[in-house]
């Protein structure tokens, strides 16, 4: 199994960049984020490697980071997700934003990444969850942001829908930021009700 590569970027191809090591060219699949971090055709390139054998196929894809190359692990792990899938999510999102969306449970925002939907990106986070508590920025939540995620869970868990309640919770949050959990719901709500 190829877990890494270290030669010299030859360019790109459709599905990949071509990197040549020691007179072997390897066609390598990588996010977005790998490839603009790049050097030209000719410069030394480094990549961690996911090797994905199929019956009928073997891929490789590449990460400049060993962050990107788990959460491509963790995200191939999760049903209905292939590497073609997690791949585009790491291109359409930034790694610590990944985490930070998995762990509030921001649908909306995983939902405008590229190529999934609802369902996937509801997947993704309930699977996903316990898996990437141990990469989640250690930064405590400020009293504001806690009191925010509060309020969007309970208003989820009631059934609202998410970005109606959201801008109502911003709203309600800079009327009031040292509002205590049940003023700040209770303004929340008298706003989604108008």
């Amino acid at each position: 199994m190829i877990v890494s590569l270290t030669g010299v970027y030859r360019g790109r191809t459709n599905d990949g960049v071509v990197v040549d090591v020691q007179g072997v060219g390897y066609e390598v699949q990588v996010p977005v984020s790998s490839f603009y971090g790049m050097a030209e055709p000719g410069g030394d390139i480094a990549l961690r490697v996911h090797t994905h054998v199929r019956e009928d196929t073997i891929a490789l894809f590449g990460f400049s980071t060993a962050l990107e190359l788990q959460l491509f692990e963790r995200l191939i792990a999760v049903s209905g997700i292939g590497p073609k899938l997690a791949l585009a999510v790491l291109s359409g999102i930034e790694p610590d934003d990944l985490i930070q969306a998995v762990q509030r449970a921001d649908v909306a925002r995983l939902t405008a990444i590229p190529g999934v939907g609802k369902k996937t990106a509801e997947r993704i986070a309930l699977e996903l969850k316990d898996r990437l508590a141990a990469m989640a920025p250690t930064v405590e939540p400020s009293p504001a942001g806690t009191l925010r995620d509060d309020l969007v869970s309970a208003l989820v868990n009631l059934g609202y829908h998410r970005p109606a309640l959201e801008k109502a919770v911003e709203a309600a949050l800079k009327e009031d930021a040292t509002a205590t959990f049940e003023v700040a719901l209770r303004r929340t709500l008298k706003r989604l009700s108008r």
